[in-house]
Parts: C-alpha cells; structure tokens; sequence
C-alpha cells in the first residue's frame, strides 16, 4: 500500500491499523533545536479522542503518545521523531457482522478489490483512528511555527449554520462545549440535532472553517505546487472530506470583478480578503481562510441494503460504538493538516532563502 507519507520537507509517514496493537508514525525533516511542549501535544490529541462526551463514539481510548525517538531534553534532534498511540478499547467482536459483507459508502469494498483482502476489524488503515498520528505531527508542526494561529471550529451541522463571519467569533469559546462551535447559540442547537438524529440510528455531516493569521508572505509556488493545492489535498486526505474552499470559494463565482476584487492599501494589506490570503498559489500576509465539508458518517444503527462476497443482495445493520457526527472530532485534525502544510511550505521557503 502506498500513500502513507505526507509532505517533502516537513514529513510524516503514519503506521497501523484501528484495531492492531499501536498507531503511530515518524516525523522526517524537523529542524533542530525547537522545544517540544508534550503536555500540549497530549492537548491536541485530547480533542480529538473518543469518548469524550454523549455526542461521540464512546470507545475509549487514553490516547497517551510515546516518544521512541527524534526528542533530548525536551528538543527536537533533527533525526527522525518516532512515535506511537497504543490502542487499548478494541472491541473487534463489533466487526463480525460485516466479515462477509461491505458497508454502504465505506471503503470495504474498494480495499477488497484493490488488495484481494482487507481488514474489516474497525476498518484497518481506512479508519480514522489513523488521523491521530497525523494530530502528533501536527502539534509538533504548530510549535514549529509559533507565530503562526491556527484556529478551526464547526461552522455547520446538517441545515445550522453559525451566521456570523469568523472576524465576529471568540475562538476562545471553540472549547466551551461539545460540538466545537464559538458560538453558545447555535452551537447549542447543533448539539440537540446531533443528538436526535443519533436517536433516529442515523448521522449527519457538516463543515469545519479554519483561519490562519500571521502566516509569512510568501508560503507556496505559483504553478502546480500552489498553497491553496496543497492545503486542498491535505484536506480531502482526512476521512469523510468532500469539498474545500478557501476564500469567497464558490460564492464568488457569482460576483463581478469589481466586486470580487481586493483593493490594496498603501501597506501592501487589502481591504477586503476575498483571496483568502492566498493570489497567484502565494501567501500574501493576510488572513487564510478556508471550509472544508464532512460527509454524514456511513455506518448507520439501522438496516440497509448491501451485497456480500458471494455478490447477493443482503441486509445490513451497523453495530458497536461509532460517531453520529464526525464533524466536532475532525477540528484538531483539520488544524493539524493546515500546520503539516504550513510547516512544509515555510522551510521550503527558508531554505530557498540561504
């Protein structure tokens, strides 16, 4: 299987299956010298772990990273950073119903067709308890760019949308509650629908929006290598993704030029950000913005139609412990994603700069 390494400067090439022994990964190409706070990097992956309120999948899993390698006395060497998450909550008996079947919308299928055989114990390398290798690089790749914030939240859930801009928002509220909205008001509403459509034995999907502030001018290369491509890339890799827009995204193809246009101020600034900091594939120093859209999760708590090995058309009902909305679990990892980009890009920069 190839596909596991992401990055050419600023590396990470993840290992391990959702219900094996570990997850984990190797982190190449991280400068020396830089000062690794764990306790925030255990942050990290405490927002993004299971079990951590009613609206999630209840597996339970510590998610306690262990450094093997790449770290002294609390800095980065320069050698490559090793790392694994021990899975502790596996519960594979829950998978049993589906040794023969494929799941509806799940990559069952493909896997079995690609490879001739798959793991259908939590779904081996297609589950995404695999993104919790890529929040580890990602929160080493935030300490790397300190004056870079990066700051995700849940913008929609199903038809609720927050109906503010993010210039409007307290990010410090992202938080407060369950769902990963800043604001109390209809993050309040976006956790009761998840809950009822939870009741139905259904799911629902929604959108996550990330802004970057203090990202240097320059980041990305104007042909195929653009900054908006791969932060694109790096988005539709996380599981369930299937849309990304940056900037006016696709409400500005509905608008003039000279509406559309970002006029610049006699600092180089604009005064308008419909670019998304982003022109020519090139950071320009303002604001990057970007949604990113989650599909409703695939295994339903309620019967459906599917074929097994034998090609038969069978029933089908998903059983164990599975998220109703995947969407306030992906935050950390939407961030992660932007910071493993930005990181790339910045020593790419810095070394065509020496």
């Amino acid at each position: 299987m190839a596909g596991n390494t992401f990055g050419d400067l600023f590396k990470i090439t993840t290992f391990g299956e959702s219900h094996g022994e570990a997850m984990g990964g190797i982190i190449d190409g991280c400068p020396s010298g830089i000062t690794i706070n764990i306790d925030e990097v255990q942050k990290e992956l405490g927002r993004r772990k299971p079990g951590q309120s009613s609206i999630v999948t209840q597996r339970k899993e510590s998610d306690k990273v262990q450094f093997l390698s790449g770290l002294f006395e609390g800095k980065t060497t320069g050698t490559p950073i090793g790392f694994i998450i021990p899975n502790e909550n596996q519960k594979s008996a829950d998978y049993s119903h589906i040794k023969d079947v494929y799941r509806p919308s799940h990559a069952d299928y493909v896997y079995e067709q690609k490879y001739g055989i798959r793991d259908y114990k939590g779904g081996g390398r297609s589950s995404a308890r695999e993104t919790v290798s890529r929040v580890v690089a990602g929160a080493i790749a935030k300490q790397l760019l300190a004056k870079v914030t990066i700051n995700a939240f849940v913008s929609s859930v199903g038809e609720i949308f927050i109906d503010k801009p993010y210039q409007a928002l307290d990010f410090s509220l992202t938080e407060s509650n369950p769902v990963r909205c800043p604001d109390r008001a209809t993050a309040e509403k976006m956790e009761a629908y998840i809950k009822d459509v939870k009741k139905q034995g259904d799911t629902v999907g929604g959108t996550i929006t990330c802004v970057l502030k203090n990202v240097p001018i320059g980041l990305g290369e104007p042909v195929f290598d653009k900054l908006h491509a791969e932060l694109g890339k790096a988005m539709l890799s996380i599981n369930a993704v299937k849309g990304f827009e940056y900037g006016s995204g696709f409400c500005g193809a509905k608008m003039k030029g000279s509406e559309h246009n970002d006029l610049f101020n006699e600092d180089g600034t604009t005064k308008t950000n419909l670019s998304g900091g982003i022109q020519g594939g090139i950071s320009n120093g303002m604001d990057i913005y970007f949604r990113v859209a989650f599909k409703p999760v695939a295994t339903l708590m309620q019967s459906q139609q599917t074929i097994n090995k034998d090609g038969k058309i069978v029933k089908m009902q998903g059983k164990g412990r599975h998220d109703a909305c995947v969407v306030p679990r992906a935050v950390p990892i939407v961030e992660a994603m932007a910071a493993l980009v930005i990181a790339d890009f910045y020593l790419k920069e810095r070394l065509n700069r020496q």
